[in-house]
């Protein structure tokens, strides 16, 4: 099979319509130049150059060819490029798991990193709850998750804290402490009916919950536990307790639900992480840890 280097060859010399010259623009000599298209010519089993003693020209065969060598020569340069970037990242396909929780804001943010500084990486997103997808990053079949909950400590994962924010009241509508005039606070809550989060589904949220209080002293009703946060504004919405949820969630539109801000004691933020395997080589989960901002 003939080389890109005979390949190359023979376009020089077709587009010069000499050796000389043709050998020169290649920085070599003549003799192994035209050595290289005989060599070209016997493989192909056809004539591509006619030769005289002061010109050259091509042959029919020649010139369909040549139209075929510079399509080929492009793609091997195409090749080339294309495994450059992938080898920095800048092109390539990255699974990219998330919970609910991080879809209300974060996972756009993300997702606009990509578009403006990775614009050929392919994002394969995957809703998924924490747990499956720490399994995910376990096997492989996921890159790069984003997950509410505290720092992960396992051997074969990297995670570092990607958003941080505060902790707000959602109150129904027609509830006393959505109309008061002053700053809501944890005692508010002591005896009020409270929309919690399960602590298997939802063991960050529900932790933290349970901390808040208890630290503050005071005793709300739990009259129903659910693990998602749009779930747990929906009956808010119907007015079946108030809550307490992340910041990001105010992107929800419950028509019946007043968000507002909480003093709460020391730093309850809810943080948001990004986890990866360890030894995870796709170039692309590389590049994009680098992109995104670092807190």
């Amino acid at each position: 099979m003939f080389s890109l280097f005979q390949l190359n060859g023979f376009v020089a010399v077709a587009e010069e319509l000499h050796f000389g010259r043709a050998a020169e623009r290649l920085r070599m000599t003549q003799p192994p130049l035209s050595r290289q298209i005989q060599l070209l010519e016997n493989e192909l089993g056809v004539t591509l150059l006619a030769r005289g003693h002061r010109a050259v020209r091509l042959t029919r065969a020649g010139r369909a060819f040549l139209v075929e060598a510079r399509r080929l020569l492009h793609q091997a340069e195409q090749a080339a490029r294309t495994a450059q970037s992938a080898s920095t990242g800048e092109i390539g396909s990255l699974a990219l798991g998330f919970t609910a929780a991080s879809a209300y804001r974060t996972l756009g943010a993300v997702l606009e990193v990509v578009r403006k500084n990775l614009p050929g990486v392919e994002i394969i997103l995957r809703e998924m709850r924490k747990n499956e997808q720490l399994d995910a990053l376990s096997d492989g079949s996921l890159d790069l998750g984003m997950m509410v909950r505290p720092p992960i400590r396992r051997d074969d994962l990297e995670s570092r804290i990607y958003v941080r924010e505060p902790l707000i009241a959602a109150i129904p509508m027609g509830h006393a402490l959505a109309k008061s005039p002053g700053p809501i606070t944890v005692a508010d809550f002591d005896g009020e009916s409270v929309i919690m989060y399960r602590p298997a589904e939802s063991r960050y949220f529900h932790d933290l919950l349970t901390s808040i209080f208890r630290n503050a002293g005071s005793t709300p009703v739990f009259s129903h536990y659910l693990s998602q946060i749009h779930s747990v504004l929906a009956l808010v919405n119907a007015g079946f307790g108030l809550s307490l949820v992340p910041a990001a969630a105010t992107q929800l539109r419950y028509p019946d639900v007043v968000f507002r801000t909480i003093e709460l004691p020391g730093s309850n933020q809810v943080e948001l992480s990004l986890v990866w395997r360890r030894n995870n080589d796709n170039p692309a989960l590389a590049a994009l840890l680098d992109n995104l901002p670092r807190r």
